[in-house]
């Protein structure tokens, strides 16, 4: 009895990790073998770049939030206690984007906690 290999499925699997290859560097993009270790790397650091975007930019806001106090005469850990302790439900993301594109609604925010 001849040996079934159903090289349909074996050639749309080969084909799905070369088109996600598309765009690499040399052999990377259309060597089945080398493209699949580079394409599993890839997922990897898309993975776990997922998870580091976020604190990336967790610290950008910080970063524009302590900017726009100090102008003001605060440090960034005096602001947001202050922030805090009068019940201002502002996100960093908000108050970071208010400091950099809208500082007058970001200074009237200051002066409310002072």
């Amino acid at each position: 009895m001849p040996r079934s290999v159903n090289s349909v499925a074996s050639r749309n699997r080969r084909k799905k990790i070369l088109k996600q290859a598309k765009g690499y560097f040399g052999r990377r993009k259309n060597v089945y073998t080398v493209a699949k270790n580079a394409v599993e790397k890839a997922m990897a650091y898309s993975y776990r770049d997922r998870k580091n975007k976020k604190r990336s930019f967790r610290g950008l806001w910080i970063t524009r939030i302590n900017a726009g106090a100090r102008i003001h005469g605060l440090s960034y850990s005096q602001f947001m206690g202050k922030v805090k302790a009068n019940n201002i439900e502002l996100n960093r993301k908000v108050l970071a984007d208010l400091a950099m594109n809208n500082p007058e609604a970001f200074k009237a925010i200051v002066e409310k906690v002072k």
